[in-house]
């Protein structure tokens, strides 16, 4: 395979994003809701992870594909493509987490954290091997 990173982050964000999607239909089809939240804490939750992952996903895997197409150092590319996958994961888990009013848990900060680094590293990357010329 020619872009294996690409393709392990694309298929691990692929059973993320079925798993979540079967858990909002899942919590649609308990509360009969085809529109919607109808405020239930667990639909947010399920539509949530499952809307944010798809929010993110798609560029961060377009921006692995092209810094692995690039030639971009494998290894460094390897661990910022796993470390975004363990913030989805975190993000997910802090979403179902029930937390105080006004803070959200502490594995959906993680998420966001470890999401926006991956995404700023990737991008910027990105912008470097553009003014180098590579």
């Amino acid at each position: 395979m020619p872009l294996p990173i690409t393709a392990f982050v694309a298929a691990v964000c692929g059973i993320m994003l079925l798993i979540t999607a079967i858990d909002t239909v899942r919590q649609r089809i308990r509360l009969k809701a085809a529109f919607g939240d109808h405020g239930d804490s667990k639909l947010i939750s399920a539509s949530r992870s499952h809307g944010n992952l798809a929010e993110h996903a798609p560029i961060v895997i377009l921006l692995i594909g092209l810094l692995e197409m690039a030639r971009a150092h494998h290894l460094t590319l390897m661990a910022i493509g796993a470390l975004f996958l363990v913030g989805r994961v975190a993000h997910i888990i802090g979403l179902y987490t029930p937390a105080a009013a006004g803070k959200p848990p502490v594995p959906r900060q993680i998420g966001v954290i470890v999401t926006w680094a991956t995404l700023a590293a990737l991008s910027g990357w990105t912008m470097l091997m553009l003014a180098m010329g590579n």
